[in-house]
């Protein structure tokens, strides 16, 4: 389910507060366009396509520099992979899988999978695909020094775990057939096995001699990363800019675009750079969303985004020996608290006041465009309440027993909770204190951890090293077609956050990919109780599901965008009037 992370750590990562975000894009490369669902749009089309021009993208925070698909951790890189790399499979606009390199044959018992492979694919630097990449993408993720966040897209595979604790030299569920044929054993039979199983190659003989905790400060991965797609990196500037050019050498034909320069930018300023055509296409902050609308030079797109607002909270710490969560922090061991804060948040008034109405409501983790969405009427909406969240504290034993305002816990201590946020849209600064006196209103002494909203690396690296000062944090998941929460929500995922799990969460979550589960209506009623349960348990406050919205210079011709991605086919943009 996750897939976007950091824009910092992250598949899923892309989360913080009130940034551009996660297009749910989880992945790079990965959408395939075409019919689908609803809401779809794309930029004024041409049926005379030209050649030539470069066009820029812009982003609005430096970029870490991971161009490796198995390695990034969020969208500023992103958004330069899905330019340079693809992927076995592609995802088309109804969120279905659909062979796009690689086809598949699947066994009757669902646990053997045999790929073949577009023979004639190149890399930017002329090696021919086998899927020998493939495979060696699939042992770096299983590795026991792999330093990225994706193994749970191969533990599927047979053999893996032993790879992964050294008791293996080799993984013993993949085989190679031939250079463009690949067979995979996977342990048990998963109804979404495709989905999740990790699809992007990596160029083996490009990374001859260098050990795999060494590949993430590689020159391979920072200097001169190549990819298999359009266009091809030919300048890093870091944390500034990546230039990049057509790849004549594409195996789906030569792009229309001469190159593309992906540029860091002050978000303060994108309303002029657009209006100045400096920039062509950004996934853009909410709070230029009026003033892009009226620029004549610019097609304002909007999509839903495949992701959700929440605020989580932590409940304990990562294991790193054990691998596994530890939820040794008992702060928020009552739900009644954390229902309450759901109740004493005025989420209708974050949406309208601070994000221009670009979202809406959600009580779940599953997406309102998802075949597994539980209907409304089924779960609690928790509605602001301030009154419903005071008698929950009562009931809990949170009471103002010195009557300065704020309530004691139950043993009749103060009750502080530190509140963690990132630095985002202007408006950022401002939504917090809102947030923040909704919960003083009900007698909630939450404060802003160290008297400032944080910077986006600070920030992350604070809420996925368990800072024992992080207790309440603010962020975005992008999520992946597929509703299986596992990757943010097992006891055993490093991306759930908050640090929850339970044994009911465990046991519904790997029911949903159970053999139980190729029946669909089954499969559909797991979820409908994943979503009770986590509805009832509050491990997390859900804001709301976003929207993207992204200006286009109507210079620029065949964008098209969808909850996945908002660079599909760059193969195909074009620009009027390149003279």
């Amino acid at each position: 389910m996750n897939n976007k992370i950091r824009s910092g750590a992250m598949l899923m990562l892309l989360w913080a507060l009130l940034l551009s975000a996660c297009s749910g894009a989880a992945t790079p490369g990965n959408s395939a366009g075409g019919d689908g669902a609803p809401g779809m749009t794309d930029s004024e089309g041409n049926a005379q396509p030209k050649a030539g021009g470069i066009i820029t993208y812009g982003y609005s925070s430096p970029f870490q520099g991971l161009f490796e698909p198995a390695f990034y951790e969020g969208d500023d890189d992103l958004y330069a992979l899905e330019f340079t790399t693809e992927s076995m499979f592609a995802v088309k606009d109804d969120l279905t899988t659909v062979p796009n390199i690689a086809t598949w044959q699947e066994s009757e018992d669902h646990i053997t999978f045999t790929f073949k492979i577009k023979p004639g694919v190149r890399w930017h630097n002329g090696d021919e695909l086998t899927v020998e990449d493939w495979k060696f993408a699939l042992e770096v993720i299983a590795s026991p020094d792999y330093t990225g966040p994706r193994y749970y897209s191969v533990e599927m595979i047979q053999g893996v775990e032993a790879y992964h604790t050294g008791k293996a030299t080799t993984i013993s569920g993949l085989t190679v057939i031939d250079p463009y044929t690949l067979r995979i054993t996977v342990t048990s039979a998963r109804v979404n096995t495709i989905d999740n199983l990790w699809s992007y190659p990596m160029n083996k003989k490009y990374y001859t001699g260098i050990p795999v905790k060494e590949m993430e400060d590689s020159n391979q991965m920072r200097v001169n990363p190549i990819g298999i797609g359009p266009f091809k990196i030919t300048s890093i500037k870091p944390g500034e800019y990546v230039e990049m050019k057509r790849f004549d050498d594409y195996y789906k034909g030569k792009p229309l675009l001469d190159g593309v320069l992906y540029k860091v930018f002050d978000d303060k300023q994108i309303v002029e750079l657009f209006k100045q055509g400096v920039i062509d296409i950004e996934d853009a902050p909410r709070d230029a969303y009026k003033q892009l609308k009226n620029l004549d030079n610019v097609n304002l797109l909007q999509t839903p985004e495949l992701s959700y607002e929440y605020i989580g909270f932590k409940f304990g710490s990562w294991n790193n020996k054990e691998e596994v969560i530890k939820m040794d922090n008992p702060k928020f061991a009552d739900k009644r608290l954390r229902q309450a804060m759901y109740y004493a948040l005025d989420r209708a008034s974050l949406i309208k006041n601070y994000s221009y109405g670009l979202g809406k409501l959600v009580e779940t983790p599953i997406p309102g465009t998802s075949w597994a969405k539980i209907p409304e009427d089924q779960i609690n909406q928790y509605p602001y309440n301030p009154d419903k969240a005071k008698e929950l504290l009562n009931e809990a034993g949170y009471i103002d027993i010195d009557k300065d305002g704020f309530r004691e816990d139950p043993k009749g201590k103060p009750f502080v909770i530190n509140y963690d946020g990132m630095i985002g849209s202007t408006m950022a600064e401002s939504r917090t204190e809102a947030i923040l006196q909704n919960w003083r209103e009900v007698g909630l002494d939450v404060r802003l951890n160290g008297g400032t909203l944080k910077e986006l690396n600070p920030f992350y690296d604070a809420v996925e090293s368990d800072d024992p000062t992080i207790e309440l944090f603010n962020g975005v998941w992008g999520l992946a077609s597929d509703p299986d929460p596992s990757g943010l929500w097992r006891k055993d995922d490093p991306w759930n956050y908050p640090r929850w799990s339970s044994e009911r969460n465990e046991e519904l979550i790997r029911a949903g990919v159970s053999m139980k589960s190729y029946d669909k209506e089954y499969r559909k009623q797991v979820y409908y109780d994943w979503q009770k349960y986590i509805n009832e348990e509050v491990p997390m406050i859900f804001v709301a599901e976003r929207e993207s919205i992204i200006p286009v210079n109507k210079r620029l011709q065949g964008v098209h965008v969808n909850s996945m991605s908002a660079i599909i086919e760059p193969a195909k943009w074009w620009i009027k009037d390149v003279d």
